[in-house]
């Protein structure tokens, strides 16, 4: 016997709800959609004993709410049918039934069941991806499943405990942020609510009984603030509509547990919200709120000016009520009101001008930045970490010269910006100005600073090391995208040395014969042509070795026999195996030989900064090149210990000569540490010393120490550690220079 609600009933509430819109509705072609659901979902029940039908219908209704059209609630109607009722339809007989635009968005919600994964959670990244390919066509499929994670966060208390958990997690992580990031903030904080409810019971319920506490303590207060604005209003002739609001349970719970507040520190805990008619509006009520109340500093946010990336536009400020008690005022215009509550959904529930076809295509940019980088990886984890980045993280706005508006995720840097401007911008930098002073490109951003990108036609393009730099995967996929074209050689080099330790790593030995055939096959299973595209995919990072390890050891145990095979090799094995030498007769243009091979893409690591003379070793970086270190270098000597680290280290050695002043016209960086005794003129004697010397100074900085030596922070530009030690010799003779260090970057 089937219990809950009777589908009939909830069918002719659905088609209540669209009559009451008064918008020209398709009932026939819904109701037909429905009919052909329920015969589809005939004898299946949801977990609470309900028809399964039932499900569907809710989704259709919270669809129907956010005023989507005819097709979107069709598709609400049949998005299980593909997946749940394979046996009896398909695709193509829905677009039969229903056209291509439903057929369209059922294929969006519908779950990829037949998938070439190594395991689940490459399944689930795949399946979100295939849910960001189709948004990125039509983004009603993410309005729709939304409403169906709503629904069934809505009624999940029936599942088991793990199964609510898994799905509470995935919520929080994956579905709030995007509702977050689409505008849809009614829906964002119900699931926010709802998962709270169920990762932390706990914390939940104590957070709700101190909200029930608090509100109760103070509803008198609430009332007097809402009854003095409302007159004041009225006196200056304000047509407006008042609302009072409390913040959220999982809102107070993520300022008290992750900004370590207590209750009483949350000020917008009471908030008035005013709904106007126009903009100007806003701020002249902006001017009568600051007159009626003491503002509390930097409490204020202009969000119409400057809107949130998610289309949220809104004055706040939080002001001192009665008896000192802080609350926040919202103030914004009916249209600001419909997108706050509805995000880009508005387009459809509220239509206007300002939501024009090229106005929500910029709105969406977004998501084709993720298309993109989908289709540049192979790598499931880069993918999500693409995602994580670039949706569900708090945002920075900074401006251009010009004054326009850059949103970016927190914590990106200069290159993120640049690369945000424009391909050619990121490739092509330099330098860059914060607020009129030249600044490092990897200086994190903060909000409301004025960036400036220094470009020049001569620069060599992005270096490897701002792919561990950026933030966004904006800016990773476009650099990447730059090696991959420009820098093919040097990347099928690394990507080979990478799979060629990772062998050595596992003690895996075999013919050149059958190594081939084993980096053929992993190329062909992971997507790739040829196994050049393969290792040029590892060279320039759209890959990473560790993905494709487990499938490397089982081609390896298919194609080579036991017989053939070496026990796993200890550390001092791996590491004469990675220094041993080998002939050669080449000549590089960084001057460094690596493992035989010239030509080979290299970066000289900051935390040592070798010189041509310094006996050095290459390091393996993961997806990113080989770092050469100076072999006394104390990270090298760290990781020597490491089994896994050992496998990555290769033969590194200076071109024959290339340490002579003669034959080299190449310039490093070098970093000097002086401890000096404070007096005046002795850092104008350092620098004429240098520049008599025709030494480039290239960094300058001083720290003041506390028993009346100064440390004086040097990088100079030198050809070798012959003229580095004449350097430093120089230095040493200025009075009162007290000792000098070869100082090393952290």
């Amino acid at each position: 016997m089937m219990i809950g609600k009777d589908p009939d009933t909830e069918m002719k509430r659905l088609l209540d709800v669209l009559s009451a819109t008064g918008k020209n509705y398709d009932v026939g072609k819904i109701t037909k959609a429905y009919e052909y659901a329920s015969k589809l979902h005939e004898g299946q029940l949801r977990v609470s004993g309900e028809a399964y039908i039932t499900h569907p219908l809710a989704v259709a209704q919270i669809v129907a709410g956010l005023g989507l059209d005819t097709d979107s609630i069709c598709a609400a109607l049949l998005h299980d049918t593909v997946e749940d009722c394979s046996d009896k339809t398909d695709l193509s007989e829905i677009k039969k039934q229903f056209g291509d635009d439903v057929a369209l968005l059922v294929d969006g919600l519908t779950k990829m069941l037949v998938m070439q994964v190594e395991d689940k959670e490459e399944a689930h990244i795949e399946n979100l991806r295939k849910m960001l390919l189709a948004m990125s066509r039509d983004v009603r499929v993410i309005f729709i499943k939304l409403c169906d994670r709503l629904h069934n966060m809505r009624t999940l208390e029936v599942k088991p405990d793990d199964k609510r958990r898994t799905t509470a997690l995935e919520t929080m992580h994956v579905y709030a942020p995007l509702a977050h990031r689409l505008g849809m903030q009614k829906i964002k904080h119900e699931l926010e609510n709802l998962s709270l409810s169920y990762l932390d019971p706990i914390g939940y319920k104590e957070v709700k009984d101190d909200i029930e506490k608090r509100y109760g303590q103070s509803v008198n207060f609430i009332e007097n603030m809402r009854t003095t604005v409302d007159k004041n209003l009225r006196e200056n002739n304000i047509n407006f509509v008042l609302q009072g609001r409390i913040k959220s349970v999982y809102s107070l719970y993520r300022k008290m547990y992750t900004q370590n507040k207590s209750f009483d520190e949350i000020y917008d805990f009471y908030a008035l919200r005013i709904i106007v008619d126009t903009e100007l509006e806003c701020y002249t009520v902006l001017g009568i709120i600051h007159e009626m109340f003491r503002s509390i500093p930097g409490r204020f946010k202009d969000y119409i000016s400057t809107p949130k990336p998610n289309m949220y536009r809104s004055l706040h400020t939080t002001v001192i009520g009665r008896d000192g008690i802080p609350f926040e005022v919202q103030i914004r215009t009916w249209q600001m009101h419909h997108v706050a509550e509805y995000g880009i959904a508005a387009h459809w529930k509220y239509k206007s001008g300002e939501n024009s076809k090229e106005d929500m295509d910029k709105k969406l940019e977004w998501i084709s930045r993720l298309v993109d980088t989908e289709n540049d990886t192979k790598d499931p984890d880069e993918f999500l970490h693409a995602i994580k980045t670039d949706i569900f993280h708090d945002e920075i706005f900074v401006f251009t010269p010009k004054g326009d508006v850059i949103s970016l995720p927190q914590g990106s840097t200069i290159i993120d910006f640049a690369f945000s401007i424009h391909t050619a911008v990121g490739n092509k930098m330099v330098g860059a100005k914060i607020n009129g002073m030249i600044v490092p490109i990897d200086r994190i951003l903060q909000n409301g600073e004025i960036v400036e990108i220094l470009t020049s036609s001569s620069s060599k393009g992005p270096s490897r090391d701002w792919l561990n730099i950026v933030k966004t995967g904006e800016a990773k996929n476009k650099i990447r995208q730059w090696f991959k074209k420009e820098k093919r050689p040097d990347n099928i080099i690394v990507g080979r040395e990478a799979i060629d330790n990772e062998f050595k790593r596992y003690g895996r030995s075999c013919t050149d014969t059958q190594k081939s055939e084993i980096v053929a096959n992993i190329a062909q299973r992971s997507g790739f042509a040829t196994a050049d595209d393969l290792y040029n995919a590892i060279g320039y990072g759209g890959l990473s070795v560790s993905k494709i390890s487990a499938k490397l050891k089982d081609e390896f145990d298919s194609i080579v026999r036991p017989e053939e095979r070496m026990p796993e090799p200890s550390i001092e094995q791996i590491q004469y195996n990675s220094t041993k030498s080998k002939p050669k007769n080449l000549k590089s243009n960084s001057g460094v030989i690596v493992d035989g091979e010239s030509g080979c893409q290299v970066k000289f690591a900051k935390c040592c900064s070798p010189l041509p003379g310094d006996s050095i070793i290459g390091f393996i970086t993961k997806g990113f090149g080989i770092s050469i270190h100076k072999s006394d270098c104390v990270n090298i000597l760290k990781s020597r210990g490491n089994l896994e680290e050992a496998a990555r280290f290769v033969k590194a050695e200076w071109e024959s000569g290339f340490d002579s002043d003669k034959n080299n016209s190449a310039m490093y960086e070098a970093p000097i540490q002086l401890y000096v005794s404070n007096r005046i003129g002795i850092a104008a004697d350092i620098t004429r010393i240098l520049a008599e010397m025709h030494v480039m100074i290239l960094q300058i900085n001083t720290q003041n120490k506390n028993d009346g030596l100064t440390i004086i922070n040097l990088k100079v530009s030198c050809k070798n550690i012959e003229h580095y030690n004449t350097i430093v010799s120089k230095l040493r003779a200025i009075e009162s220079v007290e000792s000098i260090a070869r100082a090393y970057n952290s």
